[in-house]
């Protein structure tokens, strides 16, 4: 029993919204409703950030100088401390690192498309979508828009997300994580353990292509490769400041 009235503080999870959320008419969720959306939820939490992680390390093995500028940064953020293991407050200020996963997203789309049912009759400039009709939001092309991103769009470039530039980009020009009140459930949570996880990663080991082998992507429900992706590691000793 959740409801236990002698604690004296409490806080909601994901499982007490998904018990406890009523339509308009005091209908709740059935079993069914609740799995499908445990179901999504648990998914969209490995799934889609395992794509984004092997593709943000291609694009920094594939840019050194980025990789090089990540790992500098993490090696100051770590430095003196006895273990590698990042703080809560560390994650703030892992800006260039910051910047290179947005820019990852962005160049390779872990999640290449998005649908939504329209609830009622949509005007789309001299068109109307009716109610009922499924519309693809296409975040692959979205991500390439050259009127958007530039002729350079297929580079990878984390300068992109400065702050001196990523007040430029509108809201709905980059949405990895969708937009609107159906957007990702976990997207801050899906941003802190690619933090986490690439500073494990940069901080111990450099990673670099195998020259002999070209990726090819293959866009599915999440973005993959259509003939794995292979990369050299080799252990570093981070630089102690």
């Amino acid at each position: 029993n959740k409801q236990d009235s002698t604690k004296s503080s409490s806080y909601t999870d994901f499982l007490d919204i998904l018990l406890t959320a009523r339509d308009e008419d005091g209908q709740g969720l059935t079993k069914l409703e609740i799995r499908n959306e445990v179901d999504t939820f648990l998914f969209e939490g490995h799934d889609t950030t395992a794509s984004a992680l092997s593709w943000i390390l291609y694009s920094l093995a594939e840019n050194p100088e980025c990789q090089q500028k990540c790992q500098t940064e993490i090696d100051e953020i770590l430095a003196g401390r006895e273990t590698d293991d990042l703080e809560w407050s560390d994650l703030s200020h892992l800006e260039y690192l910051t910047m290179c996963i947005k820019e990852g997203m962005r160049l390779h789309a872990p999640v290449p498309g998005i649908t939504r049912d329209i609830t009622q009759d949509f005007e789309l400039d001299d068109r109307v979508a009716p109610k009922g009709t499924q519309v693809i939001v296409n975040i692959w092309i979205l991500n390439h828009m050259e009127k958007i991103w530039g002729p350079d769009h297929m580079k990878f470039k984390p300068e992109r997300f400065s702050k001196e530039r990523i007040d430029q980009i509108e809201h709905f020009q980059y949405v990895p994580f969708s937009a609107g009140p159906r957007n990702c459930i976990g997207q801050i949570f899906a941003m802190n353990e690619e933090k986490v996880v690439l500073t494990k990663l940069l901080r111990n080991f450099t990673f670099r292509l195998d020259p002999s082998h070209t990726v090819k992507r293959k866009i599915s429900t999440v973005m993959r490769t259509q003939n794995g992706m292979y990369m050299f590691v080799e252990k570093r000793r981070p630089t102690i400041y």
